[in-house]
């Protein structure tokens, strides 16, 4: 793994508002950077991200069995006891999910340490998907990269194909996210424009406008009841909201499903570790009030079980650089494995997943070793050397 300092593409910003790719900046610093790429080889993809990502995703369905039938860690999670036997029910019928990203921690020297899994509202999809492709085209194109560079990225297509095998063709797929949030509206955008193009009928709903019949079903601004939903809001806020005890009912097909709620949450990393010690993916994580969370000291990580783009995490004992209104749920510890440094950058690597099969990665990275929501996003490429 390098990273490759490259030119822009000239027109770049036009074609990015062409396509209403509107996060170049935040807050004045850039989000999207192609003055940088970051460069694989073909086996560092294969073996040590794509396997390992395959490999994490069982061991989380593996973990997903072990937590719903323990009413202790569904406790532990912060899971609502009235949602227990919703979510069991949703992993019992083996309800179909869309899409996730792990974060991982690489250097190029071996498989992938795992950060997180964000399994349940992940971000950042349009970019890897496909913007980080067409500037690959066009890199080739313009003699910005070599003529024989590829990438690791079949993300959009497993999109319409997993968005197609729903069995929702005779149907509506509301798509829905909060009210003035801009990267949240553009992702259902997409997501939407995905399902369009799997021949779905859709329709775009606020979560702040969902209401509720007089016999309590879950129904838009038209009074059309919702049959299936993909929502970009966590399921942990979608259980407190105003509506959450219709969504119990059980009338909706939710988009990630209920069972996500035990993948969703950093208690998941505690719970792999115990299952699976020593894998060589996987970092030494305990929750914060298990005595064997000393054994780390002061050379971890402390992660609130429901937190967000870096917010209230914390490096060894010190506060978060990033306080927040999480941490009243609960921590875990991590076992500190920062990001490698190139030129003074910390990249990491999300590796996304659809419908079970891992599909692609997207790159941020920060100067920081904990990534917040200002880190920029690269592209990458698959060069041998050669």
């Amino acid at each position: 793994m390098r990273r490759l300092r490259l030119r822009e593409r000239a027109d770049w910003r036009r074609q990015a508002e062409a396509v209403g790719f509107e996060f170049l900046t935040d807050d004045g610093k850039p989000y999207w950077d192609e003055t940088a790429c970051y460069r694989f080889s073909l086996a560092e993809i294969e073996e040590h991200i794509e396997a390992p990502t395959q490999t994490l995703l069982a061991l989380c369905y593996q973990a997903v069995e072990h937590i719903v039938g323990r009413d202790d860690l569904l406790r532990r999670f912060g899971i609502p006891e009235p949602a227990w036997d919703y979510v069991r029910r949703s992993w019992r019928r083996q309800d179909k999910y869309l899409y996730g990203r792990f974060d991982f921690q690489y250097d190029g020297s071996g498989p992938v340490k795992l950060f997180e899994f964000n399994a349940d509202t992940p971000t950042a999809l349009f970019e890897a998907a496909v913007f980080q492709w067409q500037w690959l085209e066009q890199a080739i194109d313009a003699e910005i990269v070599p003529g024989g560079a590829d990438q690791f990225n079949s993300i959009h297509e497993r999109l319409i194909d997993a968005l197609g095998r729903f069995g929702i063709a005779d149907r509506t797929l509301h798509v829905a996210c909060v009210r003035n949030h801009a990267e949240d509206r553009w992702t259902v955008e997409y997501l939407e424009d995905c399902a369009q193009q799997a021949g779905l009928a859709t329709r775009f709903v606020h979560i702040e406008d969902i209401g509720v019949t007089a016999d309590g079903r879950l129904t838009d601004l038209d009074d059309q009841a919702l049959t299936d939903v993909f929502k970009l809001y966590p399921w942990e806020w979608l259980l407190a909201d105003q509506f959450g005890a219709h969504v119990l009912k059980d009338q909706v097909r939710w988009i990630e499903p209920p069972w996500k709620l035990t993948l969703s949450n950093k208690g998941l990393l505690a719970v792999l570790w115990e299952m699976f010690p020593d894998h060589p993916s996987l970092l030494p994580t305990y929750f914060e009030d298990d005595p064997r969370a000393a054994s780390l000291g002061s050379a971890c990580v402390r992660k609130p079980l429901l937190g967000r783009e870096g917010v209230g995490i914390g490096v060894g004992r010190q506060p978060p650089p990033r306080p927040g209104p999480y941490g009243a749920e609960g921590f875990v510890v991590q076992a500190l494995c920062p990001p490698p440094e190139l030129d003074g950058n910390r990249p990491v690597i999300g590796s996304w997943v659809v419908a079970g099969q891992a599909c692609g990665i997207g790159i941020r990275e920060d100067a920081s070793a904990i990534t917040g929501n200002t880190a920029r996003f690269l592209p990458h490429i698959i060069l041998d050397d050669g």
